[in-house]
């Protein structure tokens, strides 16, 4: 997280001017969150464990307040968090949640004034697909902070990008307009479940004609385009590549170093989901970073009583339970059950 060199001017004018331009009309704060986290990266964690309980304690009491989920079960727990909630391990006193139990409460779990509410999805690859709504105050905060662990690996929006992805959601956005932002972004979206030979070859063609400064993806997707262009004896670590990013799926260390000695460039671990936000990302020192200002990140032992999964036997190992804060105080699920937990993301980072 050293001091950034001055972007390149194309890439200073869209991430300076245009997409700012973009989120202000979609109503989104992204930038002015950015800025925010961006100067609170650097606080001691005494001040963002402060941070964290001013914020916790604000989305509890809304949620008590207008929530009708959480006040019907506040008041069953006779939890009240304003005297209740003295600190962030007092957090505790409440339930774990998980997907039936958001599928069972989905309008009650809207608060009574939200408004410009957008429906998600996740993928559903854990069995049947959860159905959540967000507002714009979290969309913002989940692209100020994929936005923040992008600079600190010295690339920014308006870089080039590839991005080999294969989700629906997105895949079935590529509309005209759509398609516009992403030529002004500079961003190729390649499909990641279409890997046939000639698929590949056209991939390998694409990323050297492009020369991205950053790539993104599935680690496995990228992984297997790297095999093939070793494969085809198609050198690609002559591109300028800075960073390759993955999330979605677990990183191999054997993935790790063929993305990375394929591309001649590092490999940023990102850790998160539509559901839960974005939880944390690796940075240049390889520490993970969880997003402090946003999330609150309990490890629960296995046999914890209130985790059913652990009861169940269905869970070898700690498990992570995000509370998101104000940012998704319009449809908040706080203490979400059963998010498998990345290594090495406690210790201290030489950053």
């Amino acid at each position: 997280m050293n001091t950034r060199p001055a972007p390149a001017l194309y890439t200073a004018l869209i991430s300076g001017l245009i997409f700012p331009l973009h989120e202000r009309m979609k109503q989104h704060a992204s930038v002015a969150v950015r800025r925010r986290m961006e100067e609170s990266q650097y606080w001691p964690e005494p001040r963002l464990q402060d941070l964290q309980l001013q914020r916790l304690k604000r989305l509890l009491l809304r949620a008590q307040s207008k929530v009708p989920y959480y006040r019907e079960l506040f008041a069953s727990l006779g939890f009240d968090p304003a005297r209740d909630l003295h600190g962030l391990s007092d957090l505790a006193r409440l339930p774990l949640m998980d997907k039936a139990t958001i599928r069972a409460n989905s309008d009650l779990l809207k608060a009574e004034d939200a408004v410009g509410l957008a429906r998600f999805n996740t993928g559903g690859s854990s069995g049947e697909p959860l159905i959540f709504y967000i507002g714009k105050e979290r969309v913002s905060h989940d692209v100020a902070a994929k936005w923040r662990a992008t600079r600190w690996w010295n690339v920014d929006i308006g870089d080039p990008e590839i991005v080999v992805w294969g989700s629906p959601i997105e895949l079935g956005a590529q509309d005209r307009v759509r398609a516009v932002r992403d030529r002004l972004l500079r961003t190729r979206l390649l499909p990641a479940f279409e890997m046939s030979e000639t698929k590949l070859d056209s991939f390998v063609e694409r990323i050297r004609a492009t020369r991205p400064r950053m790539l993104f993806g599935y680690p496995s997707a990228l992984s297997h385009i790297a095999r093939h262009a070793k494969a085809r004896g198609q050198r690609m670590n002559d591109l300028g590549i800075r960073v390759a990013f993955v999330t979605s799926e677990r990183l191999y260390d054997e993935q790790r170093e063929q993305i990375s000695s394929t591309f001649g460039c590092p490999v940023a671990n990102g850790y998160g989901g539509r559901d839960a936000g974005f939880i944390a990302h690796q940075c240049p020192a390889g520490g993970m970073h969880i997003t402090a200002e946003d999330i609150i990140v309990e490890t629960v032992g296995r046999m914890d009583s209130r985790c059913r999964a652990a009861r169940q036997g269905k869970s070898s190992s700690p498990i992570w339970r995000p509370a998101t804060i104000p940012s998704s105080a319009t449809a908040p699920a706080i203490s979400a059950c059963s998010i498998p937990r990345p290594a090495a993301v406690d210790a201290a980072c030489r950053c």
